[in-house]
């Protein structure tokens, strides 16, 4: 009898036991294997375009954001003096080239047309007095002197007529064509750089490039930046995304697309999130110098995109998805 009884509890204890080892397995296969990781927004850093200081900061940190609104003020004193100056630049050179292309005055070419008249009629009376000159020296009532400095004077005033022709010819003439493209071209480049300085000035405002939220702005008003320095931070508008680490060994089951539940501390049921990234080397140590055991270490980082329904989900958060 006791025997039996001994028997009978060998029985139960070994249901009991059966029972609880099925169990165990069924809870570790339904328990569904985890990648673990946090959300995450894309980050846009803007930077100063010139070493300025900060005039304006006219939205506050945290705020929400539209695209083309302004974020940061740089000083424009600077720049906008070197607008007024190739601004200057443009004008002389427009000035100089409407001259070239009117030409010189009517005056002008009178006043020429009087010179030469003076020059040749100066050539006429110091060739009368170099005849006048020769036939003295002749006769011997004048020394030989005399006679050099009429031919002298006579020559002099003839260069000085060939030079007031040549001057008044050039003003006939008008403007070269080669001094008109000259003129031409230095003011294209001078209006291409009013272009570069006007662009320049519009880069002291720093706007935002994306809709989203101005997660900082790292410097105040007053303070000199320089340039490259970071001077605004926003996060894009819409859904988060996970950014979790994906096991070795499930890896191959995963690709950009793969669709994944993604769990989020604080929400009640879980998202459907898309890959949207994953990273084609491991982290951490390289494969090659793992055995078979420490492979299951290699992780792969991954981004899964959630829906547009998780928009007010905020960064920062644990995220655990899900893994086939």
């Amino acid at each position: 009898m006791q025997k039996l009884k001994l028997l009978l509890r060998l029985v139960v204890l070994a249901t009991v036991i059966g029972i609880g080892v099925f169990l165990l397995n069924r809870n570790q296969v339904a328990e569904p294997r985890l990648a673990l990781g946090t959300l995450e927004r894309d980050r846009v850093t803007l930077a100063a375009t010139a070493p300025e200081l900060i005039t304006a900061q006219p939205v506050a940190e945290g705020s929400s954001v539209s695209k083309g609104m302004l974020l940061v003020q740089l000083d424009t004193t600077l720049q906008l003096a070197s607008i007024h100056k190739v601004e200057a630049d443009i004008a002389q050179l427009a000035a100089v080239l409407n001259k070239l292309h009117n030409g010189v005055r009517h005056e002008e070419i009178t006043a020429a047309r009087a010179r030469v008249d003076a020059a040749r009629a100066a050539v006429q009376e110091s060739e009368q007095d170099l005849q006048r000159t020769e036939a003295i020296v002749n006769k011997k009532l004048a020394a030989q002197a005399q006679l050099d400095t009429a031919r002298t004077r006579r020559d002099g005033n003839a260069a000085r007529l060939r030079d007031a022709q040549a001057q008044l010819a050039l003003l006939e003439a008008g403007s070269r064509v080669e001094d008109i493209a000259q003129v031409e071209a230095q003011l294209v480049a001078t209006r291409a750089q009013l272009t570069a300085e006007q662009q320049k000035l519009a880069n002291l405002a720093i706007n935002a490039t994306i809709d989203g939220t101005l997660d900082s702005l790292p410097w105040q008003v007053g303070e000199r930046v320089a340039t490259g320095a970071q001077v605004a931070v926003l996060l894009k508008a819409g859904a988060p995304y996970a950014r979790v680490y994906i096991p070795e060994s499930a890896r191959t089951h995963i690709n950009i697309g793969t669709t994944l539940l993604t769990h989020v501390d604080g929400t009640a049921t879980p998202l459907t999130g898309t890959v949207r990234w994953i990273a084609q080397v491991p982290a951490f140590t390289p494969y090659y110098a793992l055995n078979e055991s420490e492979r299951s270490r290699l992780v792969y980082l991954a981004e899964v995109q959630l829906p547009d329904s998780a928009a007010a989900l905020p960064a920062g958060l644990p995220a655990q998805v899900e893994l086939p």
